[in-house]
This record gives C-alpha cells, sequence and structure tokens, in this order.
C-alpha cells in the first residue's frame, strides 16, 4: 500500500486488496473498517439485490441484510478461494434470492441475470502485463535526464500546470513546455523499442 492510497484512519483504499484488508479488520471488530468497506462497495452491492429484486424497500431490506452477515462472518473470508468482490456479491445475490424464494409474491427477474456477476479483479495476466508496463515505464523515465523526467513526473502525476512548472522551477514558460515535449518523445521512443 502506497502513501497516496491509504486515508488519514490508516485504512487501504479502495480497490479489491484494500476490500480483503477491510474484512480482515471487521474480522477483528474494527467499526471503522466496516464503515469504510460499507462507503466503498454498497452501491455495487445494492445493484446487484436491484437485479434480483426489482422492488426497491426489498432490495434495500436485503442490502442491510448483507453487511449485518458481512460483520458477522467476515473472519470467514478466504481470500485464496475467491476476492473480496466475488465473496461480498455472492453474499448479496443469496440473500436476494432467499428473500425472493420466501416472498414468492414479488415479482422475480431472472436468476440467469445474477450468473452475469464477474469478479471486477483484473485476472492474474492483467496484473502481470500491468506491473510489466509500470516496470517499463519507470525504466523509460529513468533514461532521460533529470530535469524532464521531474518535469515530466510532476507535470503527470501530481497534475501541475505548464505554467506551476515554470514558477517552480525558475524557469521560461517556454523553455518549460520544449523540456517536456522532448521529454515525451524520448519516453515515447523508448516505450516503442
Amino acid at each position: 500500500m502506497t502513501e497516496s492510497t491509504a486515508t488519514q484512519s490508516g485504512l487501504p483504499a479502495a480497490g479489491d486488496d484494500a476490500a480483503a484488508q477491510l474484512l480482515g479488520a471487521i474480522a477483528r471488530g474494527d467499526r471503522a473498517a466496516f464503515e469504510r468497506l460499507y462507503r466503498d462497495t454498497s452501491a455495487r452491492l445494492f445493484g446487484v439485490c436491484l437485479r434480483l429484486l426489482p422492488e426497491r424497500a426489498e432490495a434495500e431490506d436485503v442490502l442491510q441484510e448483507v453487511y449485518a452477515t458481512v460483520w458477522r462472518k467476515a473472519g470467514q473470508f478466504d481470500a485464496g478461494r475467491a476476492s473480496a468482490a466475488v465473496w461480498l456479491a455472492m453474499i448479496a445475490r443469496n440473500k436476494a434470492i432467499d428473500r425472493l424464494r420466501a416472498m414468492p409474491a414479488l415479482r422475480r427477474a431472472p436468476l440467469e441475470l445474477s450468473e452475469e456477476l464477474a469478479d471486477a479483479a483484473p485476472t492474474p495476466a492483467a496484473q502481470a502485463e500491468r506491473l510489466d508496463e509500470r516496470e517499463r515505464l519507470r525504466r523509460c523515465l529513468d533514461e532521460l535526464d533529470a530535469r524532464r523526467r521531474d518535469l515530466i513526473r510532476t507535470a503527470f502525476f501530481e497534475g501541475c500546470t505548464y505554467e506551476e512548472l515554470a514558477q517552480r522551477s525558475g524557469s521560461p514558460l517556454g523553455s518549460v513546455k520544449s523540456w517536456i515535449r522532448r521529454g515525451l518523445i524520448q519516453l515515447r521512443a523508448c516505450l516503442e523499442r
């Protein structure tokens, strides 16, 4: 976890690894982790409930049951068997199906749609490719001279404008633009090798 992805409370940022960490904290009774998990995942899980339960009030009730279950059973989460997103979605799906079975008067959504839920996490191949691309970008940035590298990093990773970069570096605006342009050309050439 990087500093930029940590929150002030010390909880991990959104994402499946973060959700898995939050589930571990919830298993230890951490209420702040539970609140964070709710904020990060409730919209998606509410969507799961709404796809199966056409009445919004029923979906809201089921969502409440889902999080009560998560609070009680967070210790049963096993990252080796499923991602946190899949584990949470399956709880929501199962609770919604239980509600459908208990209340046959509800208009039922086709259960086939519930099988369309996929793990939102990238595949291992996609993760490996992303790591490879990140390493290539780092290597190519390291090949640039220090001034161009620092300007490009500041512009693209911190979101600074050319004017801000010129003020920070004490250099003319035209020079800063030129250095960044040349650096980007070098970077592209390196990445295309």
